[in-house]
């Protein structure tokens, strides 16, 4: 495992920040907000690596691949936030 490894992971619709409802959610886009998170990781040595996906089973899936990966994870789960304890489940798992 990297001590100096964050995953971050962007759930359902983030895909279409800096298009969809910009009145609500702005204007930049997911890609704006990955490069923002990495300057600063980069700026005290850790790496950065960005996971996005519409389905629960893929984000899922990285949840569970990031184990002995990434020192830590970050998770914006977007509507998964209120609904999926598949996913709740597996965070607490790793």
């Amino acid at each position: 495992m990297s001590d100096r490894s964050i995953l971050v992971i962007h759930g359902p619709n983030l895909n279409l920040l800096g298009t969809r409802e910009p009145q609500t959610y702005g204007t930049d886009t997911v890609d704006d907000h990955v490069a923002r998170v990495q300057a600063v990781a980069s700026a005290h040595g850790i790496r950065v690596d960005s996971f996005l996906s519409n389905s629960e089973s893929e984000i899922i899936g990285a949840v569970q691949g990031a184990r002995n990966h990434y020192s830590a994870i970050i998770i914006n789960a977007g509507a998964f936030t209120h609904y999926s304890y598949a996913l709740r489940d597996a965070v607490a798992s790793v």
